[in-house]
């Protein structure tokens, strides 16, 4: 059995349509093996509250009390996105070509079934898709990095 790219391109997204998530076939020459990531994760964080140390009279200095970790807005906002992740392994690309555009930027609205980006593995492009409404609010990996499988990259405002 030998399959060509555009059988393989097609059994990826039918795999992933199907609600399966593992699906293996293996010959004597030839082992396909394709994971996918069926649910978008939900993230979650919890907002650490800074400890307010008391300090003994006389034994230490006043800068010895914490501050309030500016950050904690940054991750309270995030718990409310939603983040696409690669169901593969493979070299990220923002683009089909070096002079083409990038397939999304932040600030763009989305919907189920947008090209999100490329990853190419074993010399096969495979198009992401998104699974969700909303809008790009931050890419989390630069163009022609290496992904690996169920790393986070993309977040994205649910609507």
């Amino acid at each position: 059995m030998s399959m060509d790219i555009k059988q393989i391109q097609d059994l990826i997204k039918f795999v992933s349509k199907s609600g399966v998530n593992e699906v293996s076939i293996e010959e004597k020459d030839f082992k396909i093996t394709i994971k996918t990531n069926q649910e978008p994760t939900y993230v979650t964080a919890s907002v650490p509250t800074a400890p307010v140390v008391a300090a003994p009279p006389a034994v230490a200095a006043p800068t010895a009390v914490s501050a309030p970790v500016p950050a904690a807005t940054v991750v309270n906002e995030e718990a409310n996105f939603i983040t696409i992740k690669s169901p593969m392994i493979g070299t990220f690309y923002r683009s089909s070509g070096p002079d083409k555009g990038a397939f999304v930027n932040v600030g763009d609205e989305i919907t189920p079934g947008k090209v999100l980006c490329i990853v190419e593995a074993m010399k096969l492009f495979n198009e992401i898709e998104s699974e969700v409404s909303g809008k790009i609010v931050k890419i989390l990996i630069n163009d022609a990095e290496p992904v690996e499988y169920d790393q986070p990259l993309f977040l994205v405002d649910p609507r």
